[in-house]
């Protein structure tokens, strides 16, 4: 495995959190039916879903929303051949930092250290493009 194909790893583990998120919106669902806390029709308008499958759910979305371009950065550097080392630890530290907001979203939902995780993500992709930016000028 080459430094550059290694950039594929982390692309991997942040593909499989959105997974684990799935499962967990799923579980969670199935459970509330069961616990009489909701009907399936409650999930066609999700204003009306429990907090916690509604708390799963969202957290399921923000896996589409930063990462999206944590994906881009991804496949931008590795095309351009930028992606070295500096690249992969950056790929991982945002991983990372992506599965213990998952993990706080999904478990205590404490909004400041949420926060502070997205705000972690957001620089450390930031420092993704900058690096690709950096590499192609």
């Amino acid at each position: 495995m080459t430094s550059s194909t290694a950039i594929f790893w982390p692309v991997l583990a942040q593909v499989l959190l959105t997974y684990v998120v799935y499962l967990t919106v799923s579980a969670r669902r199935i459970g509330a039916i069961k616990a009489g806390t909701a009907k399936v029709s409650d999930f066609k308008v999700p204003s009306i879903e429990p907090e916690p499958s509604a708390t799963a759910a969202r957290n399921l979305s923000n896996q589409f929303e930063l990462p999206v371009l944590f994906f881009a950065a991804c496949i931008s550097l590795f095309v351009t051949g930028a992606a070295g080392l500096a690249a992969l630890f950056a790929a991982w530290a945002f991983v990372l930092a992506r599965v213990a907001h998952a993990y706080i979203h999904l478990t205590s939902n404490r909004v400041r250290v949420r926060r502070s995780l997205f705000i972690v993500s957001f620089g450390i992709n930031l420092i993704q493009w900058l690096l690709l930016a950096v590499h192609i000028a």
